[in-house]
């Protein structure tokens, strides 16, 4: 008699990564604060925080914000975000 093994959960990964500063940081939901971007660049978020789009247009964040993250701009199109 062969004892049944429990099944293993599928093991998911982040879904989306952001770009700050040059480095892809994982990130699990769908939005995101100013003040959490700059406290995972390690910045201060009384410097700002530039969000940079897919056609690198730069836009200041205001403090508070929070930021969408859209379905399917997570492994292909990466959000970039750097200090203001």
């Amino acid at each position: 008699m062969s004892q049944a093994k429990p099944e293993a959960e599928p093991q998911q990964g982040p879904k989306f990564f952001l770009n700050i500063e040059g480095e892809q940081i994982p990130w699990d939901e769908d939005t995101i604060t100013t003040e959490q971007i700059a406290q995972l660049g390690g910045w201060d978020p009384a410097l700002g925080v530039i969000e940079v789009d897919k056609d690198n247009n730069q836009r200041t964040l205001a403090p508070g914000e929070v930021v969408e993250i859209k379905p399917g701009q997570g492994f292909g199109k990466k959000h970039t975000f750097k200090r203001g």
